[in-house]
């Protein structure tokens, strides 16, 4: 009697253990994963009371969000990050999906899924946080448009969103997360809460941030086009032979300084961002900087903030060395000139003379692409070549390819 209990006991803990086991085991594959950020947004909200909210009333109530997303490298394996990284309150989601975008607000109906967050559909966001949804296996393709739908069933506070989109997307009254069309669905041009898309894949891959003002935003290009100048990059390395497999995060905000800050549209300083917009991301292995021309224009809107060039140089190197900490490669793209636009100086531009000679002679960042050189009017050096601006300061589409063009694959080999 007492052996048979003894051998219920050891057969008991070996059922046990297979179970435990066959939990695990998805949690290991997952774990063995490479993960890469596929897309990216930075907030260009601000926390609450900096500056004070001007209007307190919810930004949503009962509506669903319907975003669109143009993915950089596929996987197999996929998961979202929503923000309330700007909310004045916890947020509460009650669904939110995934599927790849047909035509406008409707999907591809066979590729809807639901994800969860920490094994639930609906959840609460606390105020300042960032949620990471469960791991889903799901065909991501690449340089395709996905659709990610958030229900938010209550009164939302204030949003977490970036305004410079490029991007037409969508919000409904009710719950449309799971509609394959979304009926009477207002186009809105902003993101809102989410802020990156991350793939997983049993190979190797690793992504390429780029970080910078509206010139890397995508200011200027045609909506829902995807001609940024980063959206050209993907395409290069995915064309090129014998790279390694590289995603694509663009961490762009129109209006944004390295040093100050002022509207709620242009985001928190770089310095403030940095960590939560580029080194938060996943696999980053590459960072491209390109950012200072606001420090030196917007002075004439903002007077009591006058940078020098060399106060600008003391910012990147602050980025430099935590870029450098984390043993991530940073390469940085001189500023563009900009000759004719509205904030437009003699000494505004000597001090662009200035950052770009630091940039290419300093030999503090792992590489330069010379974004100057690409696009500016060699008849007349100070201007941006007609054909590819509208405004003498955002390239158009022309203009990004061309960026995209003159940069050297070779700095990610």
């Amino acid at each position: 009697m007492r052996k048979l209990l003894i051998k219920s006991r050891q057969l008991s803990s070996l059922f046990l253990m297979f179970a435990l086991l066959a939990v695990a085991a998805p949690v290991l594959s997952q774990q063995n994963l490479h993960w890469a950020t596929t897309w990216s947004m930075s907030p260009s909200s601000f926390p609450p009371a900096f500056p004070p909210a001007a209007d307190a009333a919810d930004a949503f109530t009962n509506q669903t969000l319907r975003q669109i997303i143009h993915t950089s490298a596929a996987g197999d394996t996929v998961r979202i990050r929503l923000s309330n990284t700007h909310g004045d309150k916890p947020l509460q989601v009650g669904a939110v999906t995934i599927a790849v975008q047909a035509d406008g607000s409707s999907i591809v109906a066979d590729t809807l899924q639901p994800l969860t967050f920490s094994q639930r559909s609906s959840f609460t966001i606390a105020r300042g946080a960032v949620a990471v949804s469960d791991p889903i296996s799901f065909a991501v393709p690449a340089m395709s448009n996905l659709s990610i739908s958030i229900y938010l069933p209550e009164g939302s506070g204030a949003a977490t969103s970036h305004l410079a989109t490029q991007q037409t997307n969508y919000v409904s009254p009710g719950d449309f997360s799971s509609s394959t069309d979304i009926p009477d669905a207002s186009e809105i041009v902003v993101w809102n809460y989410l802020t990156a898309v991350d793939i997983g894949r049993s190979d190797a891959i690793s992504t390429i941030v780029t970080v910078g003002d509206s010139i890397t935003d995508g200011v200027g290009s045609s909506r829902d086009s995807n001609s940024r100048w980063p959206n050209f990059l993907v395409k290069r390395l995915a064309s090129a032979a014998d790279m390694p497999t590289f995603a694509v995060a663009n961490a762009g905000l129109s209006g944004n300084r390295v040093l100050h800050e002022n509207l709620p549209r242009f985001g928190e300083n770089l310095q403030a961002r940095f960590e939560r917009d580029v080194l938060a991301l996943s696999g980053v292995s590459h960072v491209v900087l390109m950012e200072g021309i606001n420090d030196i224009g917007m002075v004439s809107m903002f007077p009591g903030e006058e940078v020098s060039a060399d106060d600008i140089i003391a910012g990147y190197r602050q980025i430099i060395a935590r870029v450098k900490a984390r043993n991530i490669k940073i390469i940085a793209a001189t500023l563009t000139p900009y000759e004719g636009a509205g904030y437009y100086s003699v000494a505004g531009e000597n001090k662009r003379q200035q950052v770009n000679s630091w940039i290419r002679n300093s030999g503090e960042f792992d590489g330069v692409i010379d974004f100057e050189d690409a696009i500016k009017d060699f008849t007349y050096p100070l201007q941006i070549i007609s054909d590819f601006t509208a405004d003498n300061l955002h390239p158009n589409d022309a203009g990004y390819e061309a960026m995209a063009n003159a940069i050297n694959l070779d700095l990610f080999r």
